[in-house]
């Protein structure tokens, strides 16, 4: 008797030491914060070899949690964890970008239709499909690279918006850099830009607004 509750409350104590370790893999950004409190890295503009900007952001990707499939988004477009789409704080509703997963290479091209995430140093939130064509599924969170082009943007609309965008992040990165040259010489773009190798959608992702927490295959 006294070996078999002994034996009970190792068991016990082993599963609570290991639960947590569990929860951790299977959701490994499920902590969030509020947008007010979630810093975002900054957006740089490149340029191509033409001189046409490129806004670039680095910084970390999740992906979203099925509880959001459904569920409206920022856009108003209902999220659907199939199509290629994507969530960001700093790009256009609506632009389409081209996610690089810095670790293996791997892109995707994605369709912006929801605002987040919101945890420190993530810069995207990807539907369930489009991480899976950046093989992040295992681990939950990569490296990004994001890269916007205007003249790869869906709508003449949201083309400007591109350019809009880049034209007041150049002007940011250049009045942080006393040094540097003129208004809009941006830094000479490295290898390809805005051409992913998979998935350019234009439907659902995530909940809406800035009442989405981020996560990465965790509700969060």
């Amino acid at each position: 008797m006294h070996m078999a509750r002994t034996l009970s409350m190792a068991l016990c104590a082993l599963s609570l030491t290991l639960s947590p370790m569990a929860a951790a893999q299977a959701q490994p950004s499920s902590k969030s914060q509020s947008p007010k409190d979630a810093s975002v890295p900054p957006i740089a503009v490149e340029r191509t070899g033409e001189g046409e900007p490129v806004i670039v952001h680095e910084g970390e990707a999740s992906f979203y949690g099925g509880s959001f499939h459904g569920k409206k988004t920022a856009s108003g477009e209902r999220f659907d964890q199939n199509k290629p789409t994507a969530a960001s704080r700093e790009l256009p509703l609506g632009s389409k970008v081209t996610v690089t997963n810095q670790d293996n290479g791997k892109s995707v091209d994605v369709i912006v239709n929801d605002r987040g995430p919101y945890v420190d140093g993530r810069v995207i939130d990807l539907s369930k499909k489009a991480a899976k064509q950046l093989d992040m599924i295992e681990d939950g969170v990569a490296p990004v690279r994001v890269e916007a082009k205007p003249s790869e943007q869906p709508t003449e609309a949201v083309k400007e918006k591109v350019e809009a965008k880049a034209e007041k992040a150049d002007q940011t990165q250049v009045a942080e850099q006393p040094g540097s040259q003129k208004k809009g010489n941006g830094a000479a773009l490295s290898g390809s830009s805005g051409s992913g190798s998979s998935g350019s959608g234009s439907s659902g992702s995530g909940s809406s607004g800035a009442d989405r927490q981020s996560g990465s295959g965790s509700d969060r």
